[in-house]
């Protein structure tokens, strides 16, 4: 007779923030949107493939439009008011996310682009003659 066992279920903090820090990361390929607190600690999370798309069309605006709309239903569920944004990569579903914030009523404090820009970056390769 096999032994039963019991199944562990995590439940979901409580999270006491008012403020939080959105990081859009912007590829050809997808759009992922995580929702954090100011200390950098992951409150939730979405992309094109979370909202249901596949393939090429989880990095299309809407796509990123829609994964937006999710995390900002639970920003406000849990009781954020006020987000900060920052945008990463240059992909097509950056505006569409920005967007869908300020029409779900969050206050949008600051908006910066932190996109890495090599300072001087790999030697480019010999020329061809």
């Amino acid at each position: 007779m096999a032994k039963k066992t019991r199944r562990v279920v995590k439940r979901k903090k409580k999270i006491a923030v008012d403020h939080g820090v959105v990081h859009i990361k912007s590829s050809y390929n997808n759009t992922i949107i995580t929702l954090t607190d100011p200390d950098g600690k992951v409150i939730t999370w979405g992309s094109g493939g979370t909202a249901g798309f596949q393939g090429t069309r989880k990095g299309t605006p809407y796509a990123a439009q829609l994964a937006a709309d999710q995390v900002a239903k639970e920003a406000v569920k849990l009781g954020i008011k006020k987000v900060d944004i920052l945008v990463k990569g240059p992909g097509s579903g950056r505006e569409a996310a920005i967007r869908t914030f300020q029409a779900a009523g969050l206050e949008i404090g600051t908006i910066k682009d932190v996109t890495p820009i090599p300072f001087n970056g790999c030697r480019p390769k010999k020329k061809r003659v």
